[in-house]
């Protein structure tokens, strides 16, 4: 199989020709969430750009196996290997055993990616469920001369594994030295590692900590960067085709991942591809749970939050985060919001006008329709272009704009739908079905109020009998009978019920 999609490979900084490793198969990997608080806005991005990359890949015939892990244990509050782990804080604030703290938030992230339109992954495996796994690759590791054990702890040697096996910082393009020189104070207080740049596989547990496993250097956890690399070689083998996540997870974790995986027995990068999304920002300022200027995805689906003056339905933001190319950064603004709102609703109001495009009865198609054809089909292959080009969804809508705007055209005036082809309008209107709902991944969300509509229709019933318009009031009963609701007249008013028939 070969595709014209090209990808940023942030391991390269160039454009590349995607190619699988073993196609027709396609493996994907999306570092998710450490679930020790409600996702936010900015931890929605990756998600959703993941889901397109996904439904693409699809689209153009590949068999993808999609993971995107869990993170319920080993994220510790600092990169540097220090501080509580999140999941614990989070079970000692609020009195509750970790593993509560991350079945809630597991639950309740999965409820808003679905909102958000994103196709469950299909394996979605948790650190705390493969510490087998991740003791296994420690052992390799060390048995490979490229790790330590100090008093239960064991730690990734960087030194060693720049000298001997790859350029650590390759991925986020530092040097070693120029790191060093950044860190030449820091190794106080971490007396146990040789190297302010070596970085925990598995730490020892204090007698406090809650969460803790048996190994062969004694009670632990994993740290942090360690799961991934584990995980991924379990579920996608030693070299995937893509991995990825936001550009704050390129150093340390990603760096951290290709280390431990070249450390291992694969000598690999761990991925073909590496992919990295931008982040959402406010006011210029990176989105983020540390600096409290958060929007939670559950606050911005309600509405108001302290950022955003009105609620945002999910697929608003789901558009919000695509009309954008995944490699900019994003501004998160009620201007924004309202802009995206109005071009998610044209994108609907599309799938509503394909419906009504058909030709008047009596009207012949012209014999040459060539030329119009060809002006269609180009507007139809500009939408896949800009996806081919780095999954640039940006310059995929604006090109949808394009073809709406003919499509809008040809609905103004039917009967220009003569000087085009049957197939060629086909082909157009397959098409923006296919790109809008199956590979963009938006869908038409009900705006109406029901029961709303519904007490409007039986003020129309009052008024019809009031005036003894009994033709409409007949029509008003049957009408709602069809959609199984029957009409109640009471001494009090008028009331409804679900048809029992």
């Amino acid at each position: 199989m070969h595709h014209p999609l090209s990808l940023y490979n942030t391991l390269s900084r160039r454009k590349e020709a995607f190619e699988p490793v073993h196609s027709p198969f396609v493996g994907v990997y999306l570092c998710g969430p450490t679930v020790y608080s409600e996702a936010h806005l900015g931890n929605a991005r990756g998600p959703v750009v993941f889901d397109v990359l996904t439904r693409y890949l699809r689209h153009l015939g590949y068999t993808v196996r999609y993971v995107r892990n869990i993170t319920d244990v080993g994220h510790l509050e600092s990169d540097a290997d220090e501080g509580e782990d999140k999941m614990e804080k989070a079970a000692r604030a609020q009195r509750q055993e970790p593993m509560q703290i991350a079945q809630h938030y597991v639950n309740l992230y999965r409820q808003n990616m679905l909102a958000l339109g994103c196709l469950p992954p299909d394996i979605e495996p948790q650190a705390s469920g493969h510490i087998t796994e991740q003791i296994s690759m420690v052992e390799e590791i060390i048995a490979n001369g490229f790790a330590y054990e100090v008093n239960g702890s064991v730690y990734f040697d960087v030194p060693r594994y720049n000298a001997e096996q790859d350029r650590y910082g390759k991925l986020s393009n530092r040097s070693i030295d120029d790191q060093l020189a950044g860190t030449r104070d820091t190794l106080a207080g971490q007396d146990e590692k040789r190297s302010p740049l070596d970085f925990a596989l598995w730490k020892k547990a204090s007698p406090e900590h809650i969460m803790r496993w048996p190994s062969p250097w004694g009670d632990g956890f994993p740290g942090w960067h360690l799961e991934c690399s584990a995980m991924s070689r379990k579920y996608l083998g030693q070299l995937s085709d893509i991995h990825g996540g936001g550009l704050d997870l390129m150093f340390p974790h990603h760096e951290c991942e290709i280390a431990q995986s070249q450390g291992s027995h694969t000598h690999t990068d761990e991925s073909r591809f590496w992919v990295h999304h931008n982040l959402i920002t406010v006011n210029g300022t990176k989105m983020s749970k540390s600096l409290g200027n958060f929007v939670l995805l559950g606050s911005m689906f309600k509405g108001p939050t302290a950022t955003l003056t009105q609620a945002y339905s999910p697929m608003v933001v789901r558009f919000f985060l695509l009309q954008a190319h995944y490699r900019s950064p994003v501004d998160v603004s009620d201007e924004a919001m309202q802009a995206a709102r109005k071009g998610y609703r044209k994108l609907m109001n599309g799938l509503r006008l394909l419906e009504k495009l058909s030709l008047p009865e009596g009207t012949e198609r012209q014999p040459d329709t060539e030329k119009a054809d060809t002006e269609l089909r180009k507007l139809v292959a500009d939408c896949f272009t800009g996806l081919n080009d780095d999954l640039n969804t940006a310059r995929a809508i604006a090109s949808l704009f394009n073809l709406l705007r003919k499509l809008n055209g040809f609905f103004a005036n039917l009967p220009t739908l003569a000087t085009v082809s049957e197939a060629a309008l086909d082909e157009a209107t397959t098409a923006y079905r296919t790109l809008v709902s199956e590979i963009l991944g938006l869908q038409d969300e009900p705006r109406a109020n029901a029961e709303q509509l519904l007490n409007l229709t039986l003020d129309f019933y009052q008024e019809a009998k009031a005036t003894k318009a009994y033709d409409k009031v007949d029509q008003i009963r049957a009408a709602l009978k069809q959609q199984g609701i029957v009409i109640k007249d009471l001494k009090t008013g008028v009331d409804w019920a679900y048809s029992e028939d």
